[in-house]
Order: C-alpha cells, then sequence, then structure tokens
C-alpha cells in the first residue's frame, strides 16, 4: 500500500508557514510516498504550487486534500472540522497543543488517528533533528532583537560621526536557552553591549562564549528536560532585587522565559519597568503564556511611561520561509523513524514516538492529556 503525505493550508489568523517545502517534497517522494499539497498553502511562505508541482507533489483544494491521506503533517493543531475530514486511522504530525482545546483530542480518539505533537518531541540528544521547539525558537530569538532594534530610538552600535559619538545600547536578555542564545548573538552582532541571565548556573559558559556577560544571582535552578524549574518564594525575591538593577540600566530587555502548557514566570514587574529609562523597549517572547513581564499584553505593544512593552505572538510565523524550512526538516527526521521500506511502522517502544504520540488505535495515550479530559470543563 503506497503512503500519501497531505499538507493542508494553516488556518490560524495570521500564520504565514507551511509543514513542507519543496526540497523537502523530493526527499519523501524519494522515499516512495505521494505528497497532495492544498492550493496557495505555501504562498505566504514563499512558495508557489508552481513550485511544488516541480518537486513532484500534486495540488489540491480543501476539501480533498486529506480524503486519502496516510500521514497528515501541519504547523498549527487542526480545527474540528478539519479533523472530521481525516480519514479513519491516519497518522496526523504537527503542533497539537495538547494543553488546552482537549475537546479535539477526543475527536481524533474517535477517529482512531495516530496523532504526534511536535511540542512533546523529548529533548534528547537523539531527538535534535526533530526537536521544532528549538528550530523554531531560534528564530523568534532572532526576529525578537530586530523587533526591538525597531521599536528602539537608539542605535544598537557604537558609531562616531562628526557630531559626535553615539554610545552602543544596552541590551538585557532574560532567559538562555534556544531563543535567548540566539537573541544574545544577534544583539552582539547588531553591535550593542549584552548581558545575559538565566536561573539555570550551567548556561553562563554558553552565554559568556556568544560575547555577553553573565548576570550571576547565585540560583541554581536546573530542572528537567531543558527548562527551569520554578524557583520558591525567597529565591524569586532574590532574583527581582538583582535583576531590577540591570533592567534599569538597559535599553532593551528581551524575555525569553517560556515552558510549553505553564505559565510564563514573571519575572518583570511594573514597579521595575517604571524605573527603567525612557525610549526603553521590552520585547516578551513569553507573551503566549501570559508574559515574562507584568505589563505584557500577548500581541499588543503598549507604552508605559514611556517605556514600551511589546507582546508578539507567532515570532516564527514572521520569518516564514526559513521557519517553514526549518520545521519541515524536523517533520522529514520525524517521518524517518515511522517510514520503514515504503511502509508505515509506528514502533511504540521507540522514545520519541512514544512520548510525542497523543492519541493511537482508539485510545488516549499520553496521560496529561487523559488526565486533562477527565475534569469537568476541561
Amino acid at each position: 500500500m503506497s503512503i500519501t503525505i497531505s499538507v493542508p493550508r494553516e488556518t490560524r489568523a495570521g500564520e504565514q508557514r507551511v509543514a513542507l517545502v519543496p526540497e523537502i517534497v523530493k526527499k519523501l517522494i524519494a522515499l516512495g510516498t505521494t505528497v497532495q499539497i492544498q492550493s496557495d498553502a505555501g504562498d505566504l511562505a514563499g512558495y508557489s504550487d508552481d513550485d511544488y508541482k516541480a518537486a513532484g507533489a500534486s495540488i489540491h483544494n480543501a476539501s480533498d486534500v486529506m480524503q486519502s491521506a496516510t500521514i497528515v503533517l501541519t504547523v498549527n493543531p487542526l480545527d474540528l472540522e478539519q479533523i472530521q475530514r481525516l480519514p479513519e486511522q491516519s497518522i496526523l504530525i504537527g503542533y497539537l497543543n495538547p494543553w488546552s482545546e482537549t475537546e479535539r483530542f477526543s475527536a481524533l480518539q474517535h477517529k482512531h488517528i495516530s496523532a504526534f505533537s511536535m511540542e512533546m518531541v523529548p529533548r534528547i540528544s537523539r531527538a535534535q533533528a526533530m526537536d521544532a521547539l528549538s528550530s523554531q525558537a531560534s528564530i523568534a530569538g532572532y526576529k525578537a532583537v530586530l523587533m526591538a532594534a525597531s521599536l528602539s530610538g537608539k542605535f544598537f552600535p557604537m558609531l562616531t560621526t562628526a557630531a559626535g559619538t553615539v554610545r552602543p545600547s544596552k541590551v538585557l536578555i532574560i532567559g538562555a536557552g534556544v531563543a535567548g542564545l540566539q537573541a544574545i548573538a544577534t544583539a552582539r552582532r547588531l553591535g550593542a553591549i549584552v548581558e545575559g541571565y538565566d536561573v539555570r548556573a550551567a548556561v553562563k559558559e554558553q552565554v559568556e562564549s556568544l560575547g555577553a556577560k553573565f548576570v550571576d544571582i547565585d540560583i541554581k535552578a536546573e530542572g528537567s528536560g531543558g527548562y527551569a524549574r520554578e524557583l520558591t518564594a525567597e529565591e524569586m525575591q532574590l532574583q527581582q532585587d538583582i535583576l531590577a538593577r540591570h533592567i534599569a540600566a538597559a535599553d532593551v530587555v528581551i524575555c525569553t522565559a517560556a515552558i510549553p502548557g505553564r505559565p510564563s514566570p514573571r519575572i518583570i514587574t511594573t514597579a521595575m519597568v517604571e524605573a527603567m529609562k525612557g525610549g526603553s523597549v521590552i520585547v516578551d517572547l513569553a507573551a503566549e503564556g501570559g508574559g515574562n513581564c507584568e505589563l505584557t499584553q500577548a500581541g499588543k505593544n503598549i507604552v508605559h511611561q514611556r517605556v514600551t512593552v511589546a507582546g508578539p505572538l507567532n515570532v516564527p510565523g514572521t520569518v516564514p520561509n526559513h521557519a517553514s524550512e526549518l520545521y519541515a526538516k524536523n517533520l522529514f527526521n520525524m517521518l524517518s523513524l515511522i517510514i520503514k521500506d515504503g511502509a508505515v511502522h509506528i514502533d511504540l517502544e521507540d522514545q520519541i514516538l512514544k512520548d510525542s504520540l497523543i492519541t493511537h488505535a482508539g485510545d488516549i495515550v499520553n496521560a496529561g492529556v487523559r488526565d486533562r479530559l477527565r475534569k469537568p470543563g476541561a
């Protein structure tokens, strides 16, 4: 039986990414699969229907693109109407947001869909090539600095002009995960003086290797899965006391401290913002989880006492061409675990597949989603 891979057009408002790019379509066809793309699915990422046709894919409308699919690839979760179009016992791979709108998973369960959540790919060495959270976070960290530079009324680099010398901007990056490290590297490339902060002391060396100064508050908060654990009340107070001084001195603060499925830690208080210089900028990449800044409003730029606080959403989607390319490569590497010798084989002993699988064979196999569905009002 041949394998048909289908890619619908994304329906999330403002989304510009697409799950497959023509380069990866060619690789999938070389594996013996058939690829179907919904018309105009790649337009906003820079890929035309003709580009996909040239790569060997066929173009379909919304009503039939998933009709004969063995595997469906998406960026964002499908809505309930799209789920109803999925063939029984097919495979769905994409961001599934397993922490909210869990009724979608009941619909997937009833259709016996094997649904893999890219957010749940374990952060182990073998899974790095499939880690979509990291590939997209890297883009977000890069773009956050460009957003900040655009919003700021100051140059990032030092400039010597006939009218005098312009001092470089001071940039503080809060959170030194993938997004934070990319933000540090980008701010340094633009010539800013950069400081990096993270509650995980182990990242100090990485921050300094990029040319930034590490803000050390002598708290060790390494957690599981590469994320930081929650701070105690005493640790949080110490963090705020020390960070307040660095935030007040910064021209730009970029916040990146977020953990999927949990509220973003509140790090910057209103009082800290009010102590910043007029014209300063905060770009809060943790806005989707409520924000690292107390004043952050998701999807909005606000000005509070002459300080701009930006809460952008879906930042990787604003760099759609390369974001789609990296995400498609993540999906291809994921598919390499599932497609063996021209056939579909889901190895439930494989940690990557096991950890990322939400529904399978008529069951909800992810304990967290199963528990949330049992709660009233979930």
